[in-house]
């Protein structure tokens, strides 16, 4: 018999923080794969399987929709960033750690490329940065990633900040692109392998400028 619809178990509500994540979840994949002009709030609606009225109390227009992406995948890079220099920025620093933290900070650039996908490249790549607001948001985690490492690489060089800022967007550019080449690769190498073998050549140029005062052994 079937039940009076009354009577009938109701599925859940999705609350406003689940709906708003389930949002940009669908929108990053279609701006990851067919670029911001060639997606509409309809199409973000549709495949969110949520009403126009819902997804404008969310985000008032798709260029906030846009930045909102963009800076959850900001967020997501620093983490990533801040976990692989947590070792040497909470201290004490032991022989090895340098190396650590950089093959940690190489592959946290190749495991973010990895896990977030074609996505990837509305942090790295993407193809609004013409609008002010979207360049600022895209350059302001490579920029704070850039001020960690900057001061870290200070700590083990002695040099002062405008040449520790220069190798640290040096460092960051040769993760990216490294990462970036891989993802895109045919028949590109294991991540692993990936790592190691950038982390080996970024080291190399680390460990010729540590101080000669730090007690810490280059070829650990």
């Amino acid at each position: 018999m079937t039940q009076p619809t009354h009577m009938r178990p109701r599925s859940p509500r999705m609350g406003r923080d689940a709906r708003r994540a389930q949002v940009l979840s669908v929108a990053q994949e279609l701006f990851a794969g067919e670029g911001f002009h060639h997606v509409s709030m309809d199409d973000i609606a549709v495949r969110a399987a949520v009403s126009k009225p819902v997804l404008y109390r969310h985000f008032p227009s798709k260029l906030d929709l846009y930045l909102a992406v963009v800076e959850e995948r900001g967020v997501e890079l620093l983490r990533a960033v801040d976990r692989a220099l947590d070792p040497v920025v909470t201290g004490p620093v032991h022989r090895g750690d340098g190396r650590q933290v950089v093959h940690s900070l190489v592959r946290a650039y190749f495991e973010f490329v990895e896990v977030a996908g074609e996505s990837f490249s509305l942090l790295f790549e993407s193809d609004l940065t013409h609008d002010a607001a979207v360049r600022a948001r895209v350059e302001q985690a490579g920029a704070q990633a850039a001020q960690g490492i900057a001061r870290v690489l200070g700590d083990f060089t002695g040099l002062p900040p405008e040449r520790t800022s220069l190798l640290a967007a040096t460092l960051i550019g040769m993760a990216q692109a490294g990462a970036t080449s891989r993802f895109r690769a045919e028949a590109g190498l294991d991540v692993d392998d990936a790592v190691d073998l950038v982390a080996r050549l970024a080291w190399q140029g680390v460990a010729g400028l540590i101080r000669p005062d730090v007690e810490y052994d280059a070829t650990t």
